[in-house]
């Protein structure tokens, strides 16, 4: 694995190996790798001829400054792991690399109601910073491919949405969220739960599959055996989104949001469930198609 901190060494590297008929697949993180970043790399590696993976901890996308101090820091074990699956490069800018012009008055991007609703509501200015870096790192990088996980569903909506408004070629691939064993999602924030709130969190997972399985019964009564709903047996949509929070709420955790939408625009639908809510200071965020 090379490692390169210059956005130009980047490039010109990369060049070469364009010249050589290679495409480039790129996974970009904010380091504190696990599993779920692997699995990307490992995708990446089955369909592009170049494999390259970022660690940049990008301020702007941190609305709260003390979420930005704590995030975790585990570069030699992040380094080791990226070495071991195989990866071909790893960028690892400086800031200053990234915005040497300093991160005040950055640029502004028209995101539409992705930017109002869910994570856009709840972490304001959040997918601006997506944006931002996202922007500048496809700039130093041009992949043909882009592998992201969709444990971020609503950031990968909005890296689309870039992509369409810059014009770029690449192609975004979102990929399936990897699981503990417990059904909790793979996240570098969990690095930070307690013990004990490490076994609570699983209930965010909980919650999504009693929705999931309940709208599914719901589905096959109307159109299977309608006298069990017509005896009021089965649950409404509004039961089961109550008893989901209940899942929540009975393991301490602090729901900012968890709802049904449509998976292609996040509107109102029933394709989609998402979540987001607080263990302690820690905020989880989960979804599962429907």
């Amino acid at each position: 694995m090379i490692l390169f901190k210059r956005a130009g060494d980047l490039a010109a590297w990369l060049a070469q190996q364009r010249k050589g008929g290679k495409t480039i697949g790129f996974v970009p993180t904010l380091g504190a790798l696990h599993a779920g970043h692997i699995s990307l790399i490992d995708i990446s590696k089955r369909s592009a001829g170049v494999t390259v993976c970022s660690i940049f901890v990008n301020p702007t996308q941190f609305n709260d400054p003390n979420d930005f101090q704590k995030y975790p820091v585990t570069l030699e074990k992040d380094i080791y792991l990226l070495e071991t699956a195989g990866t071909d490069v790893l960028f690892l800018p400086e800031l200053s690399e990234v915005y040497p012009n300093g991160t005040k008055d950055l640029e502004h991007y028209d995101l539409g109601r992705l930017e109002t609703i869910f994570e856009g509501k709840y972490r304001p200015g959040h997918f601006q910073g997506v944006c931002q870096v996202m922007r500048r790192l496809l700039d130093f990088v041009v992949p043909d491919d882009l592998f992201m996980g969709q444990k971020d569903y609503q950031q990968c909506m909005v890296v689309r949405r870039l992509l369409a408004i810059t014009g770029m070629s690449t192609r975004l691939h979102p990929c399936p969220i990897i699981r503990e064993t417990d059904g909790l999602a793979m996240s570098s924030r969990n690095l930070r739960l307690t013990a004990e709130e490490r076994k609570k969190a699983p209930a965010i997972y909980r919650a999504l599959t009693y929705l999931k399985d309940g709208l599914a019964a719901a589905g096959k009564t109307q159109s299977g055996d309608r006298g069990m709903a017509a005896a009021g047996t089965m649950p409404s949509v509004e039961k089961l989104m109550a008893g989901a929070r209940e899942i929540l709420k009975d393991n301490g955790l602090r729901i900012d949001y968890i709802a049904l939408a449509d998976a292609v625009t996040l509107e109102e639908g029933n394709t989609i469930v998402l979540a987001a809510a607080f263990l302690g200071e820690i905020r989880l965020i989960d979804n599962m198609l429907l």
